[in-house]
């Protein structure tokens, strides 16, 4: 990277850095890339390479830049999911005035991925500011779940220690981290329901955990009262264990039926 000292060279290339148009480099403050969220509805194509190709045709799309380095493609129909998104920590560059091209790229293993988005007409192009983000509440279930397997983690089907409930990641807390027998971690994401969503969640935590070369070990356990069957294909492909637990059965009103899933 041109005119970049090889400490920002290297930080640009796992995050620490966001790059705009004029090539240099600005530290990022607070684990944030920029100070609010930011609109950008456009008439764009978008180009993702890396675990494979895929190509969205000329459309018009909002793009939402956000504060954690999160970028997303929606369209306007189907539903809240985006069609393309890139997950932290990105390095994002942006080109032209107004605004001509947006390129987003991230290491994932050995591997690089780029996202890039060429704005063939610019119809708004907005910030807001978000302010501190209130922390999840959970429902009665789930954070009821949450505590008492914090008591008792062993209920899990193995010997485990609990270390920290919510254990800071930069892309949101994980619900518990444990230690087990041996002393390896293990991330554990508690939810009422297993979905593949959740799945997800605690993928992108296990991904964040693991950079940390004394965690690159770190295994993952999604703990819900039930799991649907999507989920557990997909965490089984994931490496991720399952367990569904009964809240009456963590309370002592009613026997043990655990039921587990292994990969």
């Amino acid at each position: 990277m041109p005119g970049l000292s090889p400490f920002a060279c290297a930080a640009a290339r796992v995050g620490l850095f966001r790059l705009p148009a004029t090539g240099r480099a600005r530290a990022i403050r607070a684990g944030t890339y920029r100070r609010a969220v930011r609109l950008i509805v456009a008439r764009c194509e978008v180009t993702y390479a890396g675990r494979l190709n895929a190509v969205l045709p000329e459309s018009m799309r909002l793009l939402m830049l956000k504060a954690d380095g999160s970028v997303l493609v929606h369209a306007d129909a189907g539903g809240y999911k985006p069609l393309n998104w890139m997950t932290p920590p990105t390095v994002i560059e942006e080109h032209g005035q107004p605004l001509e091209r947006i390129v987003v790229r991230k290491h994932a293993g050995r591997n690089e991925e780029r996202l890039e988005i060429r704005v063939l007409e610019l119809v708004s192009d907005v910030s807001h500011p978000m302010g501190e983000s209130a922390a999840l509440e959970k429902d009665g279930v789930e954070r009821e779940l949450q505590a008492e397997l914090a008591d008792r983690p062993h209920a899990l089907g193995e010997a485990l220690r609990l270390v920290r409930r919510e254990w800071p990641t930069d892309v949101g807390p994980v619900d518990l981290m444990c230690r087990d027998e041996l002393g390896g971690w293990v991330a554990i994401e508690v939810k009422r329901i297993g979905t593949i969503d959740a799945v997800e969640q605690l993928g992108r935590y296990l991904e964040r955990i693991r950079l940390d070369p004394a965690r690159a070990d770190c295994r993952g356990i999604l703990a819900a009262v039930r799991v649907r069957p999507q989920a557990l294909t997909l965490a089984e492909a994931r490496g991720i264990r399952c367990a569904e637990v009964d809240l009456e059965v963590l309370r002592g009103a009613r026997e043990p039926e655990l039921t587990l899933f292994a990969p």
